[in-house]
């Protein structure tokens, strides 16, 4: 493999021409690559087993560089498809998260006021019950809708 470097600037296609020898046809290293195996066969006929080996191997070495440029287009293009997944993940999350804490706020209110009713509940039952303490004690009144679409809502009194 000698032969194929050179200290001077020159052509792709007279690279190929020097590996393959002067009287082989000047092929450009994007023609070497594109054409089928059938046209560098074709290409080949009257060279040297040397030049032949030297062509079939820059052919094969820029091959390569093809595929390794489009496995790492690919590469980089994953990665930023998982990074802008990932982004949009973690906002799902933090959203979620807002939500939750929301809720649990809500919750604790709604915890408080039952504890409280709890509370008033028992003092309200507490005491013997006579005729003058049911008049002037309030009735607390409880609505429990059957669905929530606008059914007619089910009252129960409980006298305190």
């Amino acid at each position: 493999m000698q032969g194929m470097t050179t200290h001077f600037k020159t052509s792709k296609a007279l690279k190929v021409k020097k590996e393959a020898g002067e009287n082989a046809p000047a092929l450009s290293d994007d023609e070497l690559v594109a054409m089928s195996v059938r046209e560098l066969n074709q290409h080949l006929r009257g060279l040297t087993k040397e030049d032949v080996v030297r062509l079939k191997q820059r052919r094969r070495t820029l091959k390569n560089r093809g595929y390794a440029a489009s496995c790492r287009i690919k590469r980089v293009t994953q990665k930023e498809e998982l990074e802008r997944q990932k982004t949009e993940l973690q906002q799902e999350v933090d959203k979620l998260a807002r939500e939750n804490a929301s809720m649990r706020l809500e919750l604790d209110a709604l915890r408080a006021k039952y504890e409280a009713l709890q509370c008033f509940a028992r003092t309200v039952t507490r005491g013997p019950l006579s005729p003058g303490k049911v008049a002037t004690t309030s009735v607390i009144t409880i609505v429990k809708s059957a669905n929530h679409n606008n059914s007619s809502p089910t009252p129960f009194s409980a006298p305190s």
